[in-house]
């Protein structure tokens, strides 16, 4: 992905991310009436919930829409699309990509997100791009990673479709280790972001705490919490290894006694 301006040619199509703008499709029916649009959810097994997702807009039916989505791409979010299908084509595609699996588990891809699209697409080589593309030639959004909004560097990113000749998009795709990884890591700096809002503290301080404290093996939550909390009281104590203790909580307890008793002492 590379950052790019007002780039040409123009999208026929916006995927309007209307979970994360909830706003957004009464702002759609009131200022373009006439826009031709359909629910993604629709006739899915998301159905019963099709009227809060995703919504495909026709910029053809609504030429001024495409220009408000650059001028103000915090509002308008979602994907700008860039393809010759028919509706019944890129819907069949777009539908095709919401449902993943990765090992036994089945999920919600939310790739209309542009937040998510900015992990997802990233872990994609060319071969995966040819086959998650499909009918769309260009992809582009406004947005970034978490980490880019908690250093004030979001910006308008641009996809293209490599092109290469693979199967097509199977039903439930299974997500390979490195997109896996990816939104994971979305995950985690999403919640590196809310911490560094609610306490004020930068962000760039918060995030190599966090990877320290998912080195020793605290993956769960709470007491990856913890041990954030914990470094910042103690920024200079070491961690012994191995650290003592059967479960993740346990470990984190005895290293807290370790650093406040060493702490004591001086």
């Amino acid at each position: 992905m590379i950052a790019s301006q007002v780039p040409d040619p123009r999208p026929q199509w916006l995927l309007l991310d209307t979970p994360g703008s909830p706003d957004m499709a009464a702002a759609l029916q009131q200022m373009f009436a006439q826009a031709r649009s359909f629910w993604l959810f629709e006739a899915t097994e998301w159905h019963a919930l099709h009227e809060q997702g995703p919504l495909l807009v026709d910029l053809r039916t609504c030429p001024g829409l495409a220009d408000l989505c650059h001028v103000d791409g915090h509002r308008w979010r979602g994907l700008l699309m860039v393809s010759d299908a028919s509706a019944v084509a890129l819907l069949a595609h777009l539908r095709r990509m919401l449902t993943v699996t990765f090992g036994l588990h089945r999920a919600l891809l939310s790739y209309y997100n542009p937040n998510t699209a900015s992990y997802f697409f990233d872990a994609c080589d060319a071969m995966e791009l040819s086959r998650w593309l499909g009918p769309i030639s260009q992809l582009r959004w406004f947005g970034g990673t978490w980490a880019d909004r908690a250093i004030g560097c979001e910006g308008w990113q641009r996809l293209y479709n490599p092109g290469l000749a693979v199967t097509p998009l199977p039903v439930e795709e299974n997500l390979s280790a490195w997109q896996r990884e990816k939104l994971q890591t979305r995950l985690l700096e999403l919640h590196a972001w809310r911490w560094s809002q609610s306490s004020g503290i930068d962000y760039n301080r918060l995030w190599p705490l966090v990877q320290e404290g998912l080195t020793l093996g605290f993956s769960e939550r709470t007491v990856l919490d913890g041990w954030v909390w914990l470094r910042l009281q103690y920024p200079d104590a070491k961690p012994v290894q191995p650290l003592v203790g059967r479960t993740q909580q346990q470990r984190l307890d005895h290293l807290r006694h370790l650093w406040q008793n060493d702490s004591g002492q001086h």
